[in-house]
């Protein structure tokens, strides 16, 4: 069966897909896509008899509040009232139209994201799959990780200094040099003193580096890249998806196994670093949602109003 051909755009409409190749050089792909978001809006106007030469701020309200009940993201919407923005200042600016009714449109709340994270099981077996090579380098690192919180950039510039005497507390420099105390849990400490045995043989016969993980590369250190394939390689091994497994979700999963344990929020902004308590807050929505997820499964009213009737 053949496809429908597509609805031609308005007049106006073509004259800005027009203004979008000639001007400002967009691809075909852009030109395609913002085609079929003006086809559906139009499609829309249609409905209601009008066309964007004479639509209303009421109208393109309505559009995006459809839009909203077939339930698109806040994300797609954007997208979407992006288009339209683009449009009706173009038609203002060609002198199509004399005013502009998108401009009084709201734009919709996108919302932060929440961090993933892995379950303390998942660590654990991230950590145990990676001590089977690299003279335990790769459980050094992500000991270290998992007991800190460190950004991937902290962790791979840290100095040898740091950690020579086999200290409680590790001295981290952040963003801007700032300097932080974190602790060094147990497990942590183990694995750097059987790395410091063996660090040497990850360095050139007589060479010397300050880096608590030496490189032969240009940065003297392990890169950021390399570690996040490791990290990908120990994934793999630990039968966890790659895809959920990143430097950031190791971090993530710090602060979260924190705060579930009982630690305060104030502590964990220290320990990550964060210039504003605000930026750690995000983890409190983390278990907010564990908390749902727990009642809805496991609140014997909850279980009761989702049998069947009978």
């Amino acid at each position: 069966m053949k496809k429908k051909p597509p609805v031609p755009l308005s007049r106006e409409a073509e004259a800005f897909i027009e203004m979008l190749s000639a001007e400002r050089g967009a691809s075909k792909n852009t030109e395609a896509a913002y085609s079929a978001d003006l086809r559906n809006l139009e499609g829309f106007l249609a409905r209601r008899k009008q066309k964007p030469r004479d639509a209303d701020t009421e109208a393109l309200r309505a559009y995006l509040k459809s839009l909203d009940y077939l339930g698109m993201t806040p994300r797609t919407v954007a997208r979407r009232l992006s288009v339209i923005r683009q449009l009706f200042r173009f038609l203002l600016a060609e002198r199509l139209r004399d005013d502009d009714p998108a401009s009084t449109l709201d734009s919709p709340k996108l919302g932060r994201p929440l961090p993933k994270v892995l379950t303390r099981q998942e660590v654990d077996r991230l950590i145990e799959a990676s001590r089977r090579d690299d003279l335990g380098r790769m459980a050094t690192l992500l000991e270290i990780l998992y007991a800190t919180g460190l950004r991937v950039s902290e962790l791979v510039t840290l100095p040898v200094a740091a950690v020579e005497r086999d200290p409680a507390m590790l001295v981290v420099r952040g963003k801007g040099g700032k300097e932080r105390l974190v602790p060094l849990s147990d497990p942590a400490r183990a694995a750097i003193a059987q790395w410091l045995r063996v660090r040497a043989a990850a360095l050139e016969e007589g060479e010397k580096s300050r880096f608590l993980f030496p490189s032969r590369g240009r940065t003297g250190h392990l890169t950021r890249q390399r570690f996040a394939q490791l990290l990908k390689e120990a994934a793999l091994a630990a039968g966890i998806d790659p895809a959920r497994v990143s430097p950031h979700v190791l971090r993530h999963a710090f602060a979260s196994h924190l705060l579930e344990g009982g630690a305060d929020l104030r502590s964990v902004q220290l320990m990550l670093g964060h210039a504003d308590i605000a930026t750690t807050q995000i983890y409190t929505h983390v278990l907010d949602e564990k908390l749902r997820a727990l009642v809805q499964d496991k609140h014997p009213l909850a279980r009761r109003r989702r049998r069947p009737a009978s």
